[in-house]
Parts: C-alpha cells; structure tokens; sequence
C-alpha cells in the first residue's frame, strides 16, 4: 500500500494506524501523490485559517473519503493535528473495511499507562470520555484499562527507589513456533552452544551482582525468561540458579520465577532444581489445549502432556503457577479456543496470561503470509472477551496490559490473577518502574534514574554466538551500570 502524506509530516504515527488494518502489509510512505491499487492521501490543509484533516483511501476497489476540522484544544496543537489526521484515516478503514477495532486509533503498547497519566491530569470521568470521544477507544476497552491501571498501582507501589529486578535470558527452545519472533534457537541448531553459553552466562550474573551489591540496590524480583529456560539440563538451572543466590541478596525478594515454559521440556528433576533453588513463580506455557493448533505452530508435545506436567509441578509443591494462551492462533477458532479455556480452568492455575497473535516480520507464518488480517482480528476479539468473562467470573482478575505492534485486531495481552498471585516482574518490566538489571543474550539492562523518570539501556548482543564470541566486550558494557548511578543518584 501507498501512504501519501501531504501538507503534514506524521508518517510513523499515520503508518501505525494503517497497519490496525493491514498488519502484514508492506506500506510504503510517500511526500506525494502516487497512485496504486490500495492507496491512501492525508492531508492537512489551511483555509482562512482554521486547518483540516482530509483523508481519501482507495481499497481493492473501493474508495472512502472524509474531511475534518482541526480545533484548537489545550494540548499541544502538533498532537491534536496528528490524532485528527489519524481519525480521519480511521474513519475511511471503517467505511470500505466495515470493521472497527475496538482500540480506536490508539497504537501506543501502554495504554493503561496513558489512561492512568490522564486520570490524574483530568479526573477518570474525563479521561474515560477523552479515550472514548477522541482516541475512538470502546467502553470495553476503557474498562479493562481501569482494571489494569487498578491493579498495576497496587504493583508498583511496592517499589522503591532503590528497588531493582533481575532478568536472565535463556535464548533456546526445544523448536522454533512457527509465531516467534523472539531471538530463540533451537536446541537442534545451538546445543553445541549451551554449555559455554552457560558458564558465560553466570560470570555475567556475578559481575552484575557486585554492582547491584556496591551501589546497596535491593533484589525485588528475579524472572528467568528466554526462549525456554528448562531447554536447561536440571544441572545446568541449579549452577545458574546457584549463581544467583551467591551473587545477589535475595533476603528482601518479593517473587522469584522461572518460565518452565513447554511442557516438552519439562521434567521432575527440573523442577526440583527450580524449586530447591529458591523459586515461588513458574509458568507452564501451552498457548492452546488444540493438538492440531499444536502442530500447526510447530509445538512438538499435546494438550495431554501439557497437563502433566502441571499436575507434576502441582505434585512437587509449587503453589502459583502462571499459564499462558494465545488468541488468533492459525487454524485456531473461537470454539477451539473455548475448549482450551475450559481445560486450563480445571487445572486450577493461579494466574493466566492471555496474549494476541503478534505477527512480526521474523516469524515464519507472517513471511508465509498465512493470516487474512481482519478475519483473523474479529475471531481474536471474540476470544479475549471471553477469556476476560471467564476469568473474572473465577476470581481470576486482570492485573496488567500491554500491546505490540502487528498484533491481529490491533488487541493486547493481559495478566489475570487469583488475588496475591499477581506476577510482579511483569508490571515493573512493562511500566518501567525501576531498573531491570538484564544478564545473558538479547538480555536489555533499563537502569531508571531512582528520582525521575529518565530511563537509559544496555544492549547485550542479540545472538547467543555473538554473546559467546565478544563476552569480555559484552562484559565490559556492564560498567555503565556504576557509571548511570554515580551520574543520576547525586
């Protein structure tokens, strides 16, 4: 598709809202009028001084045209340009597609972070109607947004300004799902790696720690993510594990997870490591209860063995266990995914994660083109309205939300919880509330100033033979830890 902007330099925030509707789409942006057979003009235009929004869209055929006036509001008037111009393009999607995504023209991945700014900048009646009249949000999703922002407040308010959190990248997996964008390899292609990768891995963890311990940081919570952490051998996660709790202090840890991850690589002595090593949080990941959408993506065990391996961790004592699913999965349907619902409640988990399809550019399925966008979205919209219905009806509360680009019907990803079950690391990684001090591959340090707002990053190197072959590099890039506290702590 051809996105001509004219008169009006928004071209990123006019692409994101191009691609609610054709996510998968190459969009090319233009200065200037170019016709195709999909293409669109925005225009902002000045006529005896009051502006307007023109946008026409020329579909597969079919054409859609509207005209707004900008008015002047307290805002900035660049802001209220863009999001005018935005609606207007909105508006001609709506008309020849007949689809309306319930997030309006809202493309942010925070928006509950945004309805809480302006809460307290306006009142949340104000806000409500402001997400509502402006931004084209549904009242659904302005109330899911009040129940994230309730129960991300509660989270953040846990830390302090001298809390930190700990992530660990472990980036393998058993295979490749076919959706995955993460940067994951195979245990197929990289298990020659696992080794040295690990080794590495805990002197990275050691170097961390004594940072953490000079600059006197408090450990709030430690998440161990990849990937798939259990793709580990049961020795491998005791060493890494063990490193933690010799390198950082532990006394004060609010929550401690591990992501078992597939069911696939799951095994008793496993467990026992992750349990006897200290942790109170797992997740056990099947993404659907469908055997065929099980092959479909590529996952190489079934429901079945996804149930075991809960009932097994349930049997070893883990008292909070998180699951996760996925909406819009291919050759998934809203039936198919009522019946994953169903099933995972009979396990009785303490929380549940539902995420939205994310197509991203890496993923096999989105390069194969596989996905009809908005069919897709509306199948994907039905199933987290259900999913949010019957979690909550359970005691199973939304507790966080985030969104990504590319996501089928511009949707979100939420965390439901039983009360006190809520996975904390995930509000403060998602709001950014305190710094995330980041080891392994693909792993990014976010080191937040401990009386403001001013976030700054450490990139470790993506690939896990990047991160093998330029370690002492890598290593050393972990010195602007001090250097960002002795700068912004004065």
């Amino acid at each position: 598709m051809k996105l001509c902007c004219i008169g009006q330099n928004f071209k990123y925030e006019l692409e994101k809202l191009a691609r609610i509707f054709l996510p998968f789409e190459k969009i090319e942006m233009l200065g200037f009028l170019e016709t195709a057979e999909r293409y669109a003009v925005v225009e902002q235009l000045e006529k005896d001084g009051t502006y307007y929004a023109n946008a026409k869209l020329f579909l597969d055929g079919k054409s859609a045209e509207k005209s707004l006036k900008i008015n002047p509001t307290d805002e900035e008037f660049s802001k209220v340009c863009e999001r005018v111009l935005a609606t207007a393009l909105f508006d001609c999607f709506i008309e020849i597609t007949g689809y309306k995504p319930e997030w309006g023209i809202l493309t942010g991945v925070r928006p509950a972070k945004l309805f809480s700014r302006l809460s307290q900048k306006l009142g949340v009646p104000e806000a409500c109607d402001y997400f509502e009249r402006e931004l084209k949000v549904s009242k659904n999703k302005i109330s899911l947004c009040m129940d994230a922002v309730r129960g991300e407040s509660a989270i953040t308010s846990l830390s302090k300004a001298d809390s930190f959190s700990l992530y660990i990248s472990v980036p393998f997996c058993p295979t490749r799902c076919s959706y995955c964008s993460f940067v994951s390899h195979s245990v197929e292609q990289a298990k020659k790696l696992i080794p040295e990768y690990v080794e590495l891995l805990c002197r990275e963890i050691e170097y961390t720690g004594k940072f953490a311990t000079d600059l006197g940081l408090k450990l709030s919570t430690v998440y161990i993510g990849g990937g798939t952490p259990t793709t580990l051998s049961a020795e491998q996660l005791d060493t890494v594990m063990k490193t933690v709790a010799k390198s950082f202090d532990t006394s004060g840890l609010l929550e401690y997870t591990v992501e078992a991850g597939r069911p696939d690589t799951i095994t008793r002595e496993k467990l026992v490591a992750i349990r006897d090593n200290g942790a109170t949080r797992i997740s056990i990941n099947p993404q659907t209860m469908q055997d065929s959408v099980l092959e479909a993506i590529g996952r190489r065990h079934t429901a079945d063995e996804c149930e075991a391996a809960f009932l097994l961790a349930r049997s070893l004592g883990f008292n909070n266990i998180n699951m996760d699913l996925i909406a819009g999965l291919p050759t998934d349907t809203f039936e198919g995914f009522k019946d994953t619902l169903e099933r995972i409640l009979k396990l009785d988990p303490e929380s549940v994660t539902v995420h939205s399809l994310s197509m991203k550019r890496a993923s096999s399925l989105s390069v194969n083109d596989n996905l009809p966008e908005i069919k897709v979205g509306i199948e994907a919209a039905k199933m987290v309205d259900f999913a949010r219905e019957t979690l909550s009806q359970r005691g199973i509360i939304p507790y966080y939300m985030y969104r990504q680009s590319k996501t089928v019907g511009n949707l979100e990803n939420v965390g439901y919880a039983k009360e006190g079950f809520e996975g904390l690391y995930n509000v403060y990684i998602m709001d950014e509330t305190h710094t995330i001090l980041a080891c392994g591959a693909s792993a990014v340090t976010k080191l937040r100033e401990p009386k403001g707002d001013y976030i700054s990053r450490i990139f470790n190197f993506k690939y896990p033979y990047e991160y093998i072959n330029r370690f002492d590099e890598q290593l050393s890039r972990k010195d602007g830890i001090k250097e960002f506290y002795e700068e912004y702590s004065k």
